[in-house]
């Protein structure tokens, strides 16, 4: 079983050797597209470095509506090519790159209109699965269904009886997209690749007119490192104009960025066996399970103020109410509402002021030479853009490099995640585990679940759950710290689990505990501890703060009153 640690010695190790040896190709962006692009240049042959200023998908890359899936909205623009590259990543990343990690969801389309609806919606949803069998990658999911209203009640009790006429039920698929995106860093560094979080560019390093490098700023333990590369790859999505800027180019493109916000209930607030899927008067509306919750979502909206903790208004959790209400028979109120978290969307440039009109397409640009930049695409269709950047690089190389390998490159955790989900009930009954707790552990690690396990049998009482959010083992705060690159406590609580949005306190109750299983793995001290624990409360404060607040700039200026936390 191949496998990969992402801990404080691999950092350190990683930073130190990227700085001592030049690479083929240096990444920067740790996001999806990042990520992607790290694990493409690895496996073809290339030495390869990856760094990103924060965390892991930090950015845009944790805050989704976590779906791989086609873009059936994009048929109806006519836009078939995006549709049928989307369908079939989502076939390869079902059923090859990543089965332990992405997973069918059922969606119900209400029908408002009797006859031509039904007609024109059906015809959408045939082609949709018509394109994805075509491409071989189609087995997976269900087939869509025509469902009568009395039949789509059944299925969603929770609609409203004269909010539609009847349905139709269609499959994609979800992710955590957070967790994601670290397996493939993880996936990276097991073929080698070097990578380093909290580690920020302050500058690209030039020789003439080529880029041969960059200038890395340790965030974490201090210091300057001069990085040198034959190829660097810009992959650093709404901080693309800024990065850009460092070269003193003027870029080929331009990429604006769009928010979208969602808001996580508790299951029970919604009775129903299915997601939604609506129409709003700009775009369409998700209500996607969730776990023991779901995800209402999305907006879609300009954003020009603080790129790195982008803040969901008053205004905007009352459209999102607004439009899911319209068709519940029992609304929802704020009081429901567990978490909020809004992310912004690279989006490229174009003639239109409306961000739901620019280019969900990407665009792979050669500005100066050793400098390749990737902008623009959506989460699905990850792995081409990173293919086509890597592409690009490698016209730079003055060397052979062998062809894309990642259809077929699994990430770590997919080796036997099959077998593995069979046995379940025998791990169960041999770690004395509820068989729901391994089906957890499997979904979210896959074959990693046995390096969860072993922490446990080390030491037992890391297999009781945490206190105030028991969906989560209290080892998997500890393995977050020592094997996924988890550096401060909200990147356990925010991205390495999704406590911070699962409960009502928004994971102040567990900071302390989660800090405290965090800190022998990160050598923190009883300071260090309260330091962390502190800036977490004062980041949910703030955050709260923001969506009380009326609209963007008022949102923005009470979310900026938690700075990001340093280390001592």
């Amino acid at each position: 079983m191949r496998t990969a640690t992402l801990g404080p010695a691999q950092r350190a190790e990683s930073l130190a050797s990227m700085a001592e040896h030049e690479l083929d190709v240096l990444v920067v962006g740790g996001g999806v597209v990042g990520a992607g692009t790290a694990l493409d240049a690895v496996t073809r042959g290339l030495s390869t470095g990856l760094v990103e200023a924060r965390d892991w998908a930090s950015g845009t890359s944790s805050r989704s509506s976590k779906l791989i899936h086609g873009g059936l909205r994009y048929l109806e623009m006519l836009d078939f090519a995006l549709v049928r590259e989307a369908l079939k990543e989502r076939g390869l990343l079902l059923e090859r790159i990543a089965p332990h990690l992405v997973r069918p969801v059922p969606f119900l389309y209400p029908l408002q209109h009797k006859g031509w609806e039904r007609l024109y919606a059906g015809a959408g949803v045939a082609l949709y699965d018509t394109m994805s069998m075509a491409r071989g990658h189609g087995r997976g999911l269900p087939l869509h269904r025509h469902l009568s209203r009395r039949h789509a009640l059944r299925v969603a009790p929770c609609l409203k009886k004269d909010a539609l006429v009847g349905a139709l039920q269609y499959y994609d698929a979800q992710m955590d997209d957070a967790r994601f995106v670290m397996t493939l860093v993880r996936t990276a560094v097991a073929y080698g690749a070097k990578a380093a979080n909290g580690a920020r560019v302050t500058g690209f390093l030039r020789e003439g007119e080529r880029v041969v490098g960059a200038r890395v700023q340790d965030v974490e333990g201090g210091g300057e490192y001069e990085i040198r590369a034959k190829q660097v790859v810009n992959a650093t999505g709404v901080w693309t104009d800024d990065t850009q800027a460092m070269v003193g180019e003027r870029g080929q493109f331009h990429v604006r960025a769009s928010k979208g916000i969602h808001l996580v209930v508790p299951k029970d607030r919604i009775h129903s066996t299915t997601g939604l899927i609506l129409r709003t008067e700009k775009s369409v509306l998700f209500v996607i399970p969730w776990g023991r919750h779901w995800i209402v979502g999305t907006t879609d909206t300009g954003w020009d103020l603080d790129k790195a903790h982008p803040a969901a208004s008053s205004a905007d959790i009352d459209y999102l109410l607004e439009h899911v209400n319209a068709v519940l028979a029992v609304p929802l109120t704020r009081d429901d509402v567990e978490g909020v978290y809004a992310g912004l969307r690279p989006l490229l440039a174009g003639e239109s002021d409306a961000t739901s009109k620019l280019s969900r397409e990407h665009t792979v640009a050669h500005p100066v030479p050793g400098l390749v930049v990737v902008a623009g695409g959506k989460y699905t269709t990850y792995r081409v853009m990173a293919k086509d950047a890597v592409d690009a690089a490698v016209h730079g190389l003055d060397m052979r490099v062998a062809d894309c390998v990642t259809e077929d490159t699994a990430l770590v955790g997919a080796e036997g995640y099959h077998a593995l989900w069979n046995a379940r009930a025998r791990t169960a009954a041999r770690t004395g585990l509820h068989t729901a707790r391994v089906e957890h552990l499997l979904q979210r690690y896959g074959a990693m679940a046995a390096e969860v396990l072993d922490l446990i049998a080390s030491d037992p009482s890391l297999g009781e759950p945490l206190r105030a959010a028991d969906d989560y083992l209290r080892a998997e705060i500890t393995y977050a710290a020592s094997h996924e690159g988890a550096r401060h406590l909200d990147d356990a609580l925010t991205r390495r689990t999704r406590i911070s949005i699962e409960t009502f306190d928004r994971g102040t109750r567990s900071a302390r505990e989660a800090a405290e299983l965090m800190a022998p793995v990160l050598h923190w001290d009883k300071d260090q501890i309260e330091r962390e624990v502190q800036h977490y409360e004062k980041r949910v404060e703030a955050e709260r703060e923001s969506q009380r607040q009326p609209d963007d700039l008022t949102a923005d200026a009470a979310r900026l009153g938690a700075p990001d936390i340093a280390p001592l």
